[in-house]
């Protein structure tokens, strides 16, 4: 098994375009949707969510406020998957509760590093 970050991108802020009551369902989808994975033994690193603030550290010292203010898609969280190959990787990513509100998932390859 390789492992692979999936990564959660949206361009909406849930909590201004959602009731709570709708919060509460979607994040009842992701509940379900990890736990689906953790019960298969194919999570390797439960994620984390990503707060819409930060910065951007670029060349010559240059700091940005906000780290894609280029785009209106920011990065909301990821997770760290174990899968066969990257196909098998993008199918657990179809049932990703934040294609439902319109935001996309992207698949990666982790290369360990031999430090």
């Amino acid at each position: 098994m390789n492992e692979f970050v999936l990564i959660f991108r949206n361009d909406f802020l849930p909590e201004a375009k959602f009731s709570p009551d709708e919060m509460q369902a979607i994040m009842q989808h992701w509940q379900e949707w990890i736990g689906g994975i953790a019960a298969k033994g194919l999570l390797a690193n439960g994620g984390n969510r990503l707060s819409s603030n930060g910065n951007t550290v670029k060349p010559n010292n240059i700091i940005t406020d906000g780290p894609f203010v280029e785009i209106k898609e920011i990065i909301s969280g990821y997770i760290v998957i174990k899968a066969a190959d990257i196909d098998d990787a993008a199918e657990i990513a179809k049932g990703c509760p934040i294609l439902m509100v319109g935001g996309n998932v992207e698949v990666r390859d982790i290369i360990p590093m031999n430090i």
